[in-house]
């Protein structure tokens, strides 16, 4: 059952800003309150607003089990390369081999409270992205899966 044209509207309206959104609460974990986990359920939020606007099986056209699957194990294959790095740069497993190094992600901070410098945390941010993507993949999947138990069977 598809809702009204101004909820889909309104939906098709909101999805992008929810799905930046998400992404700003993971880029700003490091910072902020947030980080991966909070910022890919924030952006899953707008699967759910989709699946609230608009019918099953449009829904299914957009976003397939495999998607989402592929989507899940993305996030944990970047997560696993991220730690593994630092093993293959002769360090310890998970060490932060970006901090304090002069590049992306490693400008030296001055002593005190971070006064919001983004990319000052080394490879916390990287690690922040592959969680997100592995809790956006995670959380659509769930919500592809409760789809198909509303329709009354797997249609995988």
């Amino acid at each position: 059952m598809n809702m009204s044209r101004i909820v889909r509207s309104t939906a098709n309206i909101l999805f992008p800003f929810i799905l930046v959104f998400g992404f700003y609460i993971i880029v700003h974990g490091h910072l902020t309150p947030g980080g991966g986990f909070q910022g890919g359920a924030v952006a899953a939020t707008g699967f759910v607003l989709l699946l609230v606007a608009f019918s099953p099986d449009i829904i299914r056209d957009k976003f397939s089990f495999n998607s989402m699957k592929y989507t899940e194990a993305l996030g944990l294959l970047l997560f696993i390369i991220t730690a593994f790095v630092a093993i293959a740069l002769g360090t310890t497993f998970f060490f932060n081999w970006l901090a304090n190094g002069g590049i992306i992600f490693g400008e030296s901070v001055a002593f005190g409270a971070n006064p919001g410098i983004l990319n000052s945390a080394g490879t916390i941010p990287l690690m922040n992205v592959a969680v997100g993507i592995e809790v956006i993949g995670a959380m659509g999947l769930i919500i592809m899966y409760m789809l198909s138990g509303i329709e009354g069977g797997n249609k995988e």
